[in-house]
């Protein structure tokens, strides 16, 4: 029986993956930022716990439609571009044929080889052929506006959980070192998931995210310090 050769490669994971490593790292990076804020500030329990909540509804819409409408301007120029793609190979499938041929040429094919391989790619899949190999746009790598706002809505609410739970549960009164130590926690583990999700190594991801969303917090802390209230 012959051996069957498995390949597994992560690009068709790209767009997802990128829409929830964003989301989620945003999702644990501003509302972890938010409560350590307004903890530093001396506020409340119910302030801290009213400004994540609020952070996590707003954050979770702003990432949807963001993630939506820049993805759909990206499906609107690849509609574009394979219409008038289509429009070429109606009007002149001779050049459209030499024009493959010499992209196949470019890549390292003998002339005649390159002919014959644009004239069988032409008449099997002739727009198909013609958006891989001279656009660039692939079905693994199209534009999928709502797929990508929902990955992003849905991986920054779970991220945003994260710290807001924490606070939750760190009882009265919230203090903001705690809350970054989890977050600082919750971002390590994110940026060692997505290193493994996309076959990097971790170390690098890892500490890309820890040290950004490390920034934001001191950053949000100092102004909670410098404007505080009496709780």
């Amino acid at each position: 029986m012959p051996h069957r050769h498995h390949e597994t490669h992560r690009v068709a994971r790209v767009g997802w993956l990128r829409a929830a490593v964003l989301g989620a790292n945003d999702g644990i990076v501003s509302t972890a930022s938010l409560i350590v804020g307004f903890a530093a500030s001396d506020a409340g329990r119910g302030a801290v716990l009213l400004a994540g909540v609020a952070g996590l509804v707003a954050g979770a819409m702003s990432m949807a439609c963001g993630e939506y409408i820049s993805v759909s301007s990206q499906a609107d120029t690849e509609a574009a571009d394979l219409a008038r793609e289509r429009a070429e190979l109606l009007e002149q499938p001779d050049h459209e044929l030499k024009e493959l041929a010499k992209i196949y040429e470019g890549r390292g094919l003998e002339p005649q080889l390159a002919w014959t391989v644009a004239e069988q790619m032409t008449a099997h899949d002739a727009l198909g052929a013609h958006a891989r190999d001279e656009l660039g746009i692939s079905e693994e790598l199209r534009a999928r506006p709502l797929q990508a706002a929902t990955v992003s809505a849905a991986s920054f609410a779970s991220g945003a959980a994260l710290p807001l739970a924490a606070a939750a549960l760190f009882g009265e009164p919230v203090s903001p070192v705690p809350i970054a130590i989890a977050a600082i926690v919750f971002l390590a583990g994110l940026g060692a998931l997505g290193a493994q999700l996309g076959g990097a190594r971790l170390l690098r991801p890892t500490l890309r995210v820890v040290l950004g969303g490390s920034l934001a917090m001191v950053a949000t802390a100092l102004i909670g310090l410098a404007f505080g209230v009496v709780a």
